[in-house]
């Protein structure tokens, strides 16, 4: 069951020197302003987020309407909180459609939802865009009032990054925990450095498949910044776009955003793409800042054994060890990453349920499965691709 109309209340919450306000598009704040507390994270920049919204990708008419929650102090952004207004729950890598049914099995609204997260992309990183945890708290508050003065249902914020998930817990809102796989550069000076690392199994079974991609004339090149032409980014996108034909599926997000990105943050792309013989056959989009490269997006446009693995993973640890970055998050889920040096971290995600008995409820299955995650954290340690020692 689904209300509308899908927006919620203007507000605006004012002190002697500080206003809270809600914006339904980010053009109406400074992008100075917005990434002095934004920091280098790239998913959380102003240009990407801006990017998803002047380009459609998010909007009402996708299920996702920008209602960012912004705090000013002297006529200055003091704080900002990235939040949807959801009338699904398509495009988040933290499944709820269990809580969404058991509303409409009682004949209540679960839908629409306040959503804090980057729209598509399960990449951990900061939601309270703020510089101390007295204003995170405001803007949580804020989230929070706005949320049950709407009536909504609830109030999600994924994949927090750690202080912002402190000042959730100490909110009292419900954690939920999950897991993904990330690999984690410990001073290695080459791949073969990196390899050496892993147990003979392992290490027999990453240089297996690379050596058939060779013999099978597949090459890999790495493309940053200025570098990618419209030639590149088009065929990523054809790429990208087969890949969710294939499945059954539309892609999120359309060629205008991965061109705006282009222009806009180029230092912040690095695009993988194989080619076998001269002719190019797959590519993965990748983020990146200092430290972190990110894995996000890929595609293929001809089926060879191992390519999905080296095209998405391989080349983005071999490329992060060649730059010297500290971290590769390889995306969400997935125990095939753990044989190629990708390790469990612990992911959150944090919840607000508007009806007490519902939230009774389901921080009583998050409880439970909190058990779940942990023991499954131990099984995987139990299997780690690296030698003792």
């Amino acid at each position: 069951m689904t209300r509308s109309p899908p927006f919620c209340e203007i507000f605006n919450l004012s002190h002697d020197t500080e206003t809270i306000d809600l914006v339904k598009k980010l053009t109406d704040i400074p992008a100075a302003q917005w990434n002095a507390l934004a920091g280098d994270h790239p998913t959380v920049h102003y240009d990407y987020l801006n990017g998803l919204e002047i380009t459609g990708c998010v909007g009402p008419e996708t299920g996702w309407s920008p209602h960012h929650i912004v705090l000013h102090r002297h006529n200055r952004l003091a704080g900002a909180m990235p939040l949807y207004l959801k009338t699904h729950s398509r495009g988040e890598y933290v499944f709820d459609h269990a809580w969404a049914h058991a509303f409409e099995r009682h004949g209540l609204a679960y839908y629409p939802k306040l959503l804090s997260a980057i729209p598509f992309t399960p990449v951990p990183g900061p939601r309270l865009l703020a510089h101390n945890k007295t204003d995170k708290l405001k803007l949580l508050q804020a989230a929070i009032g706005l949320a049950d003065s709407n009536a909504l249902s609830s109030l999600h914020i994924l994949f927090p990054d750690k202080t912002d998930l402190e000042v959730m817990t100490d909110a009292g809102l419900m954690i939920r925990k999950n897991i993904q796989f990330h690999w984690s550069n410990q001073g290695y000076g080459s791949m073969d450095d990196f390899l050496e690392s892993m147990t003979q199994k392992n290490r027999k079974k990453i240089r297996q498949g690379r050596r058939k991609l060779a013999e099978e004339d597949v090459q890999f090149l790495w493309i940053e910044g200025s570098c990618i032409d419209d030639w590149t980014l088009d065929f990523f996108y054809r790429c990208y776009h087969q890949t969710y034909i294939e499945h059954g599926n539309l892609p999120y997000l359309n060629p205008e955003f991965f061109h705006h990105l282009r222009d806009t943050m180029p230092d912040n792309i690095m695009i993988v793409l194989a080619q076998q013989g001269e002719k190019p056959v797959a590519s993965a989009f990748n983020l990146r800042n200092k430290e972190r490269l990110l894995g996000r997006y890929w595609g293929s446009l001809k089926f060879i054994s191992g390519l999905h693995f080296e095209t998405c993973y391989m080349q983005g640890v071999e490329y992060s060890i060649a730059k010297g970055l500290e971290t590769f998050e390889g995306g969400a889920q997935g125990e095939h990453k753990l044989a190629r040096g990708l390790l469990p971290v612990q992911t959150h995600s944090a919840h607000w349920i508007r009806d007490r008995s519902y939230a009774h409820a389901i921080n009583d299955f998050l409880t439970r499965e909190e058990d779940a995650v942990n023991e499954y954290v131990d099984v995987l340690g139990n299997h780690s691709p690296f030698r003792q020692g």
